[in-house]
């Protein structure tokens, strides 16, 4: 229930509809008796500017969840930003700071990272190949790259944006052995697919998984169907792998620490959310 004395967190896109956050984050706040609610609003691009301003002159607000298509233009709009926001040039969590400051963060990558650590794949020495490098994609690839992975591989139709993310990849770690300009995933220890590829059942696959390993641990961020053409190829390699909700179930936590609401396990979440 929604009081006089609820803190509001905005969860801003266009269209608002899709958005499943809510379903997720007030079953939560309800079971543990926290005093929060996340509000879902639509705002088009043109108002985007001027909107994000004047919610945050709300006195019962404390941040705001970003969705598309407005995780790009949120960043100039900043007073500061993490790493990750930086490389990924992308936010989707804004924190209203009590000085009155706007810090953006960027959890798409991190929630990515800390599920297939808990499958048990460990990043940090890794060869990984991430295929596409919008704004998933490059999230992902900052949040491996903090994860202290030895090389990554970063493909894109767009080879001009991905080999701007390489750059940018550099300038933070310049130890970094980073590749642009194939998607063979032979050879790699992780295939990320953080393309829109398996949304659609006639979907080709985003690279060809007859070439995997069978020891090549495979990541999907499509969540419109669990098991994806490409996970159920990966499977049928021997692959292990990782559904794209993974992702979505293990971020959450990391916005709840952000917004200041305490720690939570991705299983507790899963237990009182509404999702149908």
């Amino acid at each position: 229930m929604i009081r006089g004395s609820t803190t509001i967190i905005a969860h801003l896109g266009d269209p608002i509809a899709p958005v499943k956050s809510p379903m997720i984050y007030n079953p939560y706040f309800e079971s543990a008796g926290i005093d929060a609610a996340v509000v879902p609003m639509g705002v088009r691009a043109a108002d985007y500017p001027d909107v994000l301003r004047a919610i945050f002159r709300f006195t019962n607000i404390r941040g705001a969840l970003v969705t598309m298509p407005h995780k790009v233009t949120t960043v100039p709009l900043l007073d500061a930003y993490s790493v990750a926001v930086k490389i990924a040039q992308s936010c989707n969590a804004v924190l209203l700071r009590p000085d009155g400051t706007l810090f953006g963060d960027l959890f798409d990558g991190a929630g990515f990272v800390r599920g297939v650590e808990r499958h048990g794949f460990n990043p940090a020495g890794k060869r990984c190949l991430v295929v596409g490098t919008g704004g998933v994609g490059s999230a992902i690839a900052a949040a491996l790259a903090a994860a202290g992975v030895a090389s990554l591989a970063l493909y894109d139709n767009n080879a001009a944006g991905a080999d701007a993310l390489a750059g940018r990849l550099l300038e933070n770690y310049p130890k970094l052995d980073v590749r642009t300009g194939s998607k063979d995933p032979a050879g790699f220890d992780l295939a990320v697919n953080a393309t829109p590829l398996g949304m659609n059942p006639d979907d080709p696959l985003p690279f060809d998984a007859g070439r995997l390993s069978p020891a090549t641990f495979v990541g999907e961020v499509v969540m419109k169907r669990e098991i994806t053409p490409l996970l159920r190829a990966a499977r049928e390699r021997g692959c292990r792998t990782q559904v794209g909700t993974d992702m979505l179930f293990e971020q959450i936590p990391l916005y709840l620490e952000f917004f200041g609401f305490g720690a939570v396990t991705p299983d507790e979440l899963r237990a009182v959310a509404a999702l149908t």
